[in-house]
Formats: structure tokens, sequence, C-alpha cells
């Protein structure tokens, strides 16, 4: 075969094997997110407290989280050919649980929520995948293709409420383990690893160890609890929020919630290729300048007509470029070798970003029958953020040597 031929399959390779990623991306992510549309239901039948309705959406949260250091780590050892069925097949028992037996009391929907957490760490698998895959020149693009999948949230923000309802409280969750199931099994017969992959030899502990003394792991989770985590905290929160604060039915507020959704998601794309084009520190300072602005106007609680709207809107759109850009940052700066590995550890501070927010926003609002605080703080720790980037990250171009 010449070289000529070599480049062009590889290049339809690498199409197939974005498509596939970012498509068991969206259903794990899918999976994740299906306790959050019914938390309102869940609170008026078993009488939940506004922090407890918070703690139910926020545990598959930080679970998921957590998770994607180990998972990151096993992704660079084996490979996303082996773990992206590994853990879709994984996420289906705890799916089939709670559609099944488990959401008749707040502690069996805890424990559901526990184990629906491994379909969060999807995350963790896909961006080494996807890296190996691309030329350093095209990687931000490629992964923000692949940051698209956390549309899985929307899907579930879309059909769930809307499933039950038509049929019964089991339906979304047997549809989704369906999908699970023949996505690992289309996984696992397509998916192949990048040729070029670097695979690790050290140990587990010592990999993590050398990818925690990096400068880039460091930046980059700040960054990223900010921008991912702001979007978490509003996928799972929002629904609740809107009800709250402005008296919509849960049908509505789901399907606002997934336009918010719907537009972090397109810009996560777009906050990867600006990256690839100018520089990610740049990007990040827009977006979390944006995020400062839209959450002081949306602390006032402004009519959701244009104010309120334009606000949100405009906070989906900045916290998906700065997720975009983070990932091109990390593609950028992060040895071949580690990828996985401070993904994981980027990708569980993002996660652990989303947990807080709901359970912050939950008590004050119990407390105060107020959300201006929280958005309060939100803005105060974006600029926290945004600071870093200027004085940090934009300042200094480190040069990173293999580990």
């Amino acid at each position: 075969m010449s070289t000529s031929q070599l480049r062009a399959t590889r290049g339809g390779s690498r199409g197939v094997m974005l498509a596939l990623a970012t498509i068991g991306f969206a259903v794990n992510f899918w999976a994740w997110a299906l306790l959050s549309p019914l938390a309102t239901k869940f609170t008026a039948v078993l009488h939940l407290s506004s922090f407890q309705q918070s703690l139910l959406v926020a545990v598959p949260v930080v679970v998921g989280s957590l998770g994607r250091i180990p998972i990151g780590a096993l992704t660079d050892r084996f490979g996303g050919r082996i773990m992206f069925p590994l853990v879709s097949l994984s996420t289906i028992v705890p799916v089939l649980y709670l559609g099944l037996f488990g959401h008749d009391s707040l502690a069996a929907i805890l424990v559901g929520g526990f184990f629906l957490g491994i379909g969060g760490t999807a995350f963790a698998v896909g961006v080494p995948f996807v890296n190996a895959w691309f030329p350093p020149e095209r990687r931000g693009f490629a992964v923000g293709v692949f940051g698209m999948g956390m549309g899985g949230t929307a899907i579930s923000a879309l059909t769930t409420v809307k499933l039950v309802d038509a049929n019964s409280l089991r339906t979304p969750f047997l549809i989704t383990a369906t999908v699970l199931a023949v996505y690992a099994v289309v996984a696992w017969l397509v998916l192949r690893d990048a040729p070029s992959r670097v695979v690790p030899t050290t140990p587990f502990a010592a990999r993590l160890n050398a990818t925690l003394k990096l400068r880039i792991t460091w930046q980059a989770a700040a960054l990223y609890a900010v921008v991912f985590g702001g979007y978490v905290a509003f996928s799972v929160y929002l629904p609740a929020y809107l009800k709250n604060a402005y008296g919509l039915t849960q049908a509505d507020a789901a399907n606002r919630m997934a336009g918010f959704v719907l537009l972090a998601v397109l810009m996560r794309p777009v906050g990867g290729w600006l990256s690839d084009r100018i520089s990610p520190s740049r990007v990040l300072a827009v977006s979390l300048g944006a995020v400062v602005l839209g959450a002081l106007a949306q602390s006032f609680t402004p009519g959701l007509a244009p104010i309120g709207t334009v606000a949100f809107l405009g906070m989906a759109a900045a916290l998906g470029t700065g997720s975009g850009a983070t990932f091109a940052l990390v593609a950028q700066k992060a040895p071949a070798s580690q990828v996985g590995s401070v993904t994981g550890v980027v990708g569980a501070a993002g996660g652990l970003g989303g947990f807080i927010p709901p359970l912050i926003m939950g008590s004050l609002y119990g407390s105060y029958h107020s959300y201006a605080l929280g958005l309060v703080l939100l803005a105060v720790v974006a600029l926290a953020a945004l600071l870093l980037d200027l004085l940090s990250v934009g300042r200094r171009r480190e040069a990173i040597a293999a580990a």
C-alpha cells in the first residue's frame, strides 16, 4: 500500500473511531443523567427536602467524577477498544436496578445512583482514545467533537419525563439499557486503538504520581472544575431551579434545560477549533468572562423573557466553549503516554465541580428561598478561574518532558 493510500485509510478510520467514541460518550451520559429529569417527581412522591433532592441528582455526578481517575489510567494501559464496551456493560446494571426495583425510597435511589456514576467515567475513556488517533494540530477540534457526547444529558432531559408519563417509570431505563447493550457489542466489534498509541509500562501508582506532578494537570483541573462543573451543575439542577424560581412545569423546565445543554454541546467543538487556531488560554478568558457576567445578571432573578433566557444561553455557550478549550490545552501540553491519566484527574475535577453547586443551591434555597447568593458565588469562582488563566496559564509556555 502506498503512503497516500495509507494516509487515506487512516483518515477514514479516524472519522469512524471519532464517531463511535462520541456515540459511546453520549449513550453513557444519557444513562448517567437519568435521575435528574425525575428529581421533582421523586421529591413529590417521597416527600424529599431541597437538600435531599439535590443529593439525589448529585451522587451519580461525584461517583462518575472520581471514577474517571482509575478509568483514565486503565485506558492508558488497555485502550478504548476494551474500556468503552466494559464501561457500557457495567452501566447497564444500575440502570436496570433503578428502573425495575430501586426507586421506592431515597436510600434505594442513592444506591442505584452511586453505581449509575459508572456511566460518567466514559469521558476518561474517550479523550485519550481520540487523542491518539489525531495529529497535534487537529486534536483540539477532534476532542471538542468527542465532547459533544455530553449531549447525552439532553437526550435524557427530552425523553425521560415524556416516556414515564406515556408509559411507566421503568420505560426510559429499559430503553437506555438496551441502547447501552447494543453499543457495547458494536464497540467491541468495530473500535480499534490507534496504531501509534503509546502504552505505558509503569505501575498505576507511579503513573498517577507522575501525573500529579505535572503543572498542566492542576491548571486544567482548576479550569475544568469551573467550566465543565458549571455545565454539569446546571444540567442536573436547572429543572429544579426553573420550577422553584419561575414556577415552570416539570416538562417545560426539562425542555429548557435541554436547550441549555444542546447549546453547550454545540459550542464545545467550537472551543476546540478556536483553540487550534489561536490559543486555549484566550478562548478560556473570553468564556470565563461571559460566565461572570451571566451569573451576576441571573442573580437578580430577572424575567425569563428576555434577560433570564439571554443570561442562561450566554452561560451555556461560554461553558461549552470553555470545556472544549480546556481539553485542547490538555491535548497540547500533556505527554502522549499520560493523556488518559491527566484526563482522569481533570475530568474528576470537572465532575466534582458539578457535584458541589447543586448541594449549595439546594441548601441556600431551603434557607432563604432565593438562589441569588448561589449565583453570586458562581460569578466569584469564575472570576478566580479567569485570573488563574490570565496570570498563570496564559503567561507560561512550559515544555512538557516525557515521564
